[in-house]
């Protein structure tokens, strides 16, 4: 029988039987390497699932130790149309009464009734000055006898802008008159009108003589705690610091100026949301089991494993002597997990604002025996723990190094494996051709004798 291999032979060192012996090669050297990548890979598809956590985490703790969340102020007023009330960050928290007795007005003249029948009607009949004196500020206006009433109006305007503003209104049919009013409220704001021509006399004595007080400028005058105030102004931003107060109308109201409760919730939550989630993952990514298939994908990994006792650790071991997080309404489930009590947390706020703070993001806090001690805050020491994580270069950079090194390794062993069977086998089939050519001439020559005994014995 005639041997095929390769292409020719007798059908046993074949292609087939290289490709065969080369699969059991490759699941010997290869195979492992791959199972061994794949492994690696989800790891590090599972860290950056884990570092992203992380990284929520250290922001929310950044937002909530900053200079902002704690000083920031809610201001309200019981009655808003008698006054209302906005505070800056960091001012006194406090409650007052106030008693607005009446608000400040502007000063407001006009000139005389049926002097000028149209915008157009001239206010002289020569040329000359006109002072326009406005408190204790005077101002110089020129004029002539073919200067209008919107002329003047305008001429007001651009001299003493910054003091008054000058408009024309049409009372009735045929009256239009000038009105000028105070830019400032309060007293010392008296507007008064000379025409300086002296006895010439040139300007039109509505606007000198003829003019009439629409409004008089006063002060105004309220009442805080009791004590009597007045200012010039119904916006007063000068009593309290960094409160300002908006005089309505007179009446009564209470002004409250406290921490703003929400937001500081609502930053406590967020970052308990984010240190929940990062909390869960890390559970199940480093769970312990006998059963392979319930296993945690870093159960043997220590930097993940000590990341998350960590993490479990900083929040019972803050509070640096003074309390525990649970006395401001941060409550730990048995998983580690956490809540907010905000009834709690707004009973600790109400109580002792600048002790919550300190608390919390650091500064002066008051023991209940009166002595003082200076912390670091809870959040910040928490902001710092994770960080030893999160910071460049720390803890989860060099673990995703080492990640990235491992497959890198294994890509590179799997390259040179490759290459060792590629080049084995490209020997052996060298080989196989040259045994299949022997083997061929072999069977050529058994046949040649094979056919001359037959012609033999034929004969």
């Amino acid at each position: 029988m005639a041997i095929s291999s390769l292409g020719a032979g007798a059908g046993v060192l074949t292609q087939d039987l290289l490709d065969q012996l080369r699969e059991a090669d490759e699941a010997q050297y290869i195979q492992p390497l791959d199972t061994r990548k794949a492994e690696e890979t989800a790891k590090q598809d599972a860290f950056n699932i884990i570092e992203a956590y992380m990284e929520n985490v250290e922001s929310s703790l950044n937002t909530l130790s900053e200079y902002g969340v704690f000083e920031s102020r809610t201001a309200s007023s019981s009655s808003e149309s008698v006054a209302t009330v906005s505070a800056a960050d960091s001012s006194d928290i406090q409650d007052f009464s106030l008693e607005v007795l009446n608000l400040a007005t502007k000063e407001i003249v006009q000139s005389a009734p049926l002097a000028f029948a149209t915008k157009e009607s001239t206010v002289a009949t020569g040329t000359g000055q006109m002072e326009l004196a406005v408190g204790s500020s005077t101002f110089t206006i020129d004029y002539d006898s073919t200067t209008t009433l919107e002329e003047l109006k305008d001429s007001i305007n651009e001299a003493a802008g910054d003091s008054v503003s000058a408009t024309i209104v049409q009372v009735a049919d045929g009256d239009y008159r000038l009105f000028v009013n105070a830019k400032e409220s309060g007293t010392g704001q008296d507007i008064a009108i000379t025409d300086l021509s002296g006895a010439d006399a040139f300007l039109n004595t509505a606007l000198t003589t003829g003019v009439t007080n629409v409004q008089e400028g006063v002060d105004a005058q309220f009442k805080y705690n009791g004590q009597t105030i007045t200012r010039s102004s119904n916006v007063v931003d000068d009593l309290l610091s960094g409160v300002t107060i908006t005089l309505k109308e007179a009446g009564t109201t209470n002004i409250s100026v406290e921490q703003d409760k929400e937001n500081i919730a609502s930053k406590i939550e967020n970052f308990i949301s984010k240190y929940n989630e990062a909390l869960y993952q890390l559970n199940k990514d480093t769970k312990s089991s006998e059963k392979v298939e319930e296993r945690g994908i870093f159960s043997n990994e220590s930097t993940i494993k000590n990341m998350k006792s960590d993490l479990l650790n900083m929040i019972g071991a803050a509070g640096e002597g003074v309390g525990r997080v649970q006395d401001y309404g941060i409550e730990i489930a048995d998983d580690g997990s956490l809540s907010l009590d905000t009834s709690k947390l707004n009973e600790m706020l109400d109580e002792d604002p600048d002790n919550v703070q300190a608390f919390f993001a650091g500064g002066t806090f008051t023991k209940s025996d009166g002595s003082e001690v200076t912390l670091e805050g809870a959040f910040v020491q928490m902001e710092e723990d994770v960080s030893k994580y999160t910071a460049y270069d720390a803890g989860l950079d060099q673990y995703g190094n080492l990640l990235t090194t491992r497959i890198e390794g294994i890509e590179e062993q799997r390259a040179k494996a490759v290459e060792r069977l590629d080049s084995k086998y490209e020997i052996m089939a060298k080989q196989y051709a040259a045994y299949d050519a022997m083997i061929t001439q072999l069977n050529s020559v058994s046949q040649m004798f094979t056919d001359l005994v037959n012609s033999e014995a034929a004969q």
